[in-house]
């Protein structure tokens, strides 16, 4: 996976959710983003999806169990952009 896009996703989440006092290097790219990592919750992921959607031109299916998948980690959501950008 390409450490600039792993970055640009980080930067994403932190400005998208309004994360002060948080950089891209306190973010562990393998760590949970919900729960115990980041410690985001539903409103975040919205939060995200719509940030998704306007930065990417990703939509997400809202019923979508891949979903969750998708928003594990740092590395598995810009595996997600990435794959929908081919």
């Amino acid at each position: 996976m390409d450490n600039t896009l792993i970055n640009e996703i980080k930067l994403f989440v932190i400005e998208t959710l309004n994360l002060e006092d948080i950089t891209v290097d306190d973010i562990d790219t393998e760590s949970p983003l919900f729960n115990e990592g980041l410690g985001l919750d539903s409103i975040d992921a919205l939060e995200l999806g719509v940030g998704l959607q306007k930065r990417y031109g990703i939509k997400l299916q809202s019923d979508s169990a891949e979903n969750r998948q998708h928003f594990a980690s740092i590395r598995s959501l810009a595996e997600f952009v990435s794959a929908q950008r081919q």
